[in-house]
């Protein structure tokens, strides 16, 4: 009887641990993958690509968000709100403090997008949400009239639907990546311009098929401040 016991209580031991090894193995196997960095130092295969990836749990939601048709953006409005084109936008309204710089002031409308009752318009997304002294680019609109006559021309923008290689190939990138590394702040949700909204924000790697125009594309490189003691 006793040794009956034992290889029945043997048994039950055997099935609590493997309830509890296969409870423990599917639990790990829900969870993400995870590959540490080796170092600091590490650098994306392509950096440029970071902000879409980054972003793109959204490319979903700004797709189902309802078109304005009364507030939609247009180039036209787009490229006004710059000094010229690829110069960062003004900032078209009142801003709450003078001494804010940026950070979460600009980012509870502008990190994600979504419509802001206090103007009537959904929020333009901005491409780096990282860079958080918004200011120091971005500056307020003062006036429309110009402080000092001169004879400065804006630089002709690029314009939509004409810059394809072939009648029916996807568009080529006309402008830099630098900075706009997120491609679904302008073509994406009802906060785009509606010229260059595109159709399938879901499909977010985007340079599969758009390739940029290396005619006006260049790498400026990442800005470093030289010491003094290195400047000679």
């Amino acid at each position: 009887m006793k040794k009956r016991m034992g290889i029945i209580s043997f048994f039950v031991v055997l099935f609590v641990a493997f309830i509890f090894i296969w409870g423990y193995s599917y639990q790990e196997g829900l969870e993400e993958a995870y590959i540490p960095l080796e170092s600091d130092n590490h650098i994306s295969a392509i950096p440029s690509e970071s902000g879409v990836f980054t972003r793109a749990e959204y490319a979903l939601d700004y797709a189902n968000m309802p078109i304005d048709e009364a507030h939609q953006r247009s180039l036209e409005t787009y490229y006004e709100n710059r000094a010229f084109h690829g110069a960062p936008p003004s900032i078209p309204h009142p801003v709450a403090n003078e001494r804010s710089m940026g950070e979460n002031v600009c980012l509870k409308c502008h990190q994600n997008g979504g419509f802001v009752d206090k103007f009537g318009a959904y929020a333009p997304v901005t491409p780096h949400p990282e860079l958080v002294n918004c200011r120091q680019c971005h500056v307020p609109e003062q006036t429309d009239k110009l402080f000092v006559a001169n004879n400065f021309e804006k630089m002709k923008a690029p314009k939509a639907g004409v810059n394809n290689a072939l009648l029916t190939s996807p568009p080529i990138i006309p402008h830099q990546i630098q900075l706009h590394e997120n491609c679904l702040s302008c073509h994406a949700g009802p906060a785009a311009p509606k010229e260059i909204r595109v159709t399938h924000p879901e499909r977010i790697n985007c340079r599969q098929c758009h390739v940029p125009n290396n005619k006006e594309m260049t790498d400026i490189g990442t800005f470093k401040r030289m010491h003094t003691n290195e400047v000679q």
